[in-house]
């Protein structure tokens, strides 16, 4: 499973400035406009930091939540910054999140969203077309219920596909960077599933190639949703042209099996758009994104962590083996154990792992719009917001909260179990949380996904232990890379070579 790319932020030079006088003029225009915003009265305290336009994000970018915990510290739960031209106003007391979640006209997500998609796929119609927005809402039905069954029979079966022939024959040590080995298990196992087979003999290459291009694209997204022209991006638009003309109807009308919501999407596209439309390619590759941006790195995480914790491996695995035994089943040399997306949910040790990994990796900010000038009633106080500033909540500051969790910074695998069950109750200042893991946001805005993420990130953990011996050989710690910010599962800041081997079975 090599061939895969490292993402590395700091490698990307995606800048192609047309001169120093244009760069120059842009400057003095943020300059002028950005430093001319004051506090007002009953406005939460406002930090712009120095430098225009960019306000606290290199500070942000070393590590946004120790930068956070210094803010709150100094200024409260409540606060507004200036982030690449937007002020964010983060609201940290997780007693208070509820008054923006029962409150969606004043605060929109459907505006940021669809500003999302348009600077990161060049998705036009999502801002005017309300029907459209409805129909693709619509769509997500697919992502849940039977249809998420169907999708888990499918990823079983692509598995074995892909790992009975490759990964299964190989029966001495292999070594391997962790990275591409989970990208490209990952990301094969993911689109076949989702899009369907390629019919073409030269498949492998060209998921490789699809695989690279899609990786080096989200290396490149944190400037995309950035308000900076895209025309300013080298190679950027047209790494996205090449990814978006990949996902056409044309194109995908080749792929063999497709799930139940892309061929629903691919329907209601067509409705809306022709069928030339580019835009209908670039629906697509907000959908592979979404598919596949957080996916890759929770599950590489999730290895990360269970190969540094040799007695989580041992609890993962008793567990695994405990399941086998009491559904009849055997294992043997082919990918022969089956799994529901009940007998999953009942394997309450892996379903803590998992949700310790997100604890400890998940950024998902969630963003709200204000759409009027409001007051902001919270319980100890009371705060003017501006239309057109955003609200967010920041969840790692609540994931990483010591008075929640015990040694939050400490990978704790059955940190979400309590007496043999899944562990629900956590408190702060000695109240029970409504809130107290959010990596998929919540709400109306909550990831769609989540399921179909969550089902296959316990089954590709379940495979590789019952099936495969893993060793860690690196032992220098991997850190998180923050180029993101605010967005998603944080990707690794380098990589670590592991080695793995099939298990040999007794006849």
């Amino acid at each position: 499973m090599e061939g895969a790319t490292t993402p590395d932020a700091g490698s990307m030079k995606p800048f192609a400035f047309p001169g120093l006088l244009f760069t120059i003029t842009l400057l003095l225009l943020a300059l002028r406009l950005l430093t001319q915003r004051t506090r007002r009265p009953g406005e939460p305290p406002l930090i712009k930091g120095w430098l225009p336009y960019l306000g606290i994000t290199l500070k942000l970018q070393k590590d946004p939540l120790a930068f956070i915990k210094t803010l709150q510290r100094k200024y409260g739960d409540t606060f507004t910054v200036l982030i690449s031209g937007k002020y964010i106003t983060f609201v940290l007391n997780p007693f208070q999140y509820h008054l923006i979640r029962k409150n969606p006209k004043q605060f929109s997500f459907q505006e940021f969203s669809r500003q999302l998609s348009l600077k990161a796929f060049s998705i036009k119609k999502l801002k005017t077309d309300d029907d459209l927005n409805e129909d693709i809402h619509r769509s997500y039905l697919f992502l849940q219920g039977k249809a998420l069954d169907s999708l888990l029979e499918s990823l079983i079966q692509q598995l074995k596909e892909i790992i009975e022939p490759q990964l299964l024959k190989t029966t001495e040590w292999n070594t391997s960077r962790l990275f591409p080995f989970i990208s490209s298990l990952v990301f094969e196992t993911t689109f076949t599933t989702i899009y369907g087979k390629l019919l073409t003999g030269n498949r492998k290459k060209i998921i490789s190639e699809l695989r690279d291009d899609f990786l080096k694209f989200d290396d490149t997204f944190p400037y995309l949703i950035s308000d900076i022209p895209i025309q300013l991006l080298r190679h950027v638009k047209s790494m996205q042209e090449k990814l978006i003309r990949c996902l056409m109807s044309e194109k995908l009308d080749q792929m063999h099996g497709c799930s139940e919501v892309v061929q629903e999407r691919k329907e209601l596209l067509e409705k809306h758009y022709g069928r030339e439309d580019l835009e209908i390619g670039a629906h697509h590759l907000g959908f592979l994104w979404a598919s596949m941006a957080n996916t890759i790195p929770a599950v590489y995480w999730a290895v990360y962590y269970l190969l540094r914790h040799p007695e989580a491996v041992e609890a993962l695995r008793d567990e695994i083996d405990s399941f086998v035994q009491s559904t009849g089943q055997k294992k043997g040399p082919g990918l022969s154990i089956h799994f529901t997306r009940e007998q999953l949910d009942s394997l309450v040790c892996l379903d803590s792992t998992v949700l310790e990994v997100l604890r400890l990796c998940s950024h998902s900010t969630i963003v709200r719009k204000v759409e009027e000038d409001m007051n902001f009633s919270l319980e100890t106080s009371n705060y003017c917001l501006r239309k057109g500033d955003f609200v967010a909540i920041f969840p790692p500051i609540l994931h990483m909260d010591p008075e929640v969790f015990e040694a939050p910074e400490e990978f704790r695998f059955d940190r979400f179990l309590e007496d043999g069950k899944k562990k629900t109750t956590f408190l702060k200042e000695g109240k029970k949380l409504k809130y107290y893991i959010m990596p998929f946001g919540f709400g109306a805005s909550k990831c769609p996904g989540r399921y179909f993420a969550i089902i296959e990130m316990k089954l590709l953990l379940a495979i590789l232990l019952t099936y495969f011996d893993l060793e860690i050989i690196d032992q220098e710690p991997v850190g998180q890379n923050h180029s993101r910010l605010l967005f998603g599962i944080q990707q690794p800041d380098s990589d670590v070579s592991f080695r793995y081997k099939a298990k040999s079975w007794k006849s």
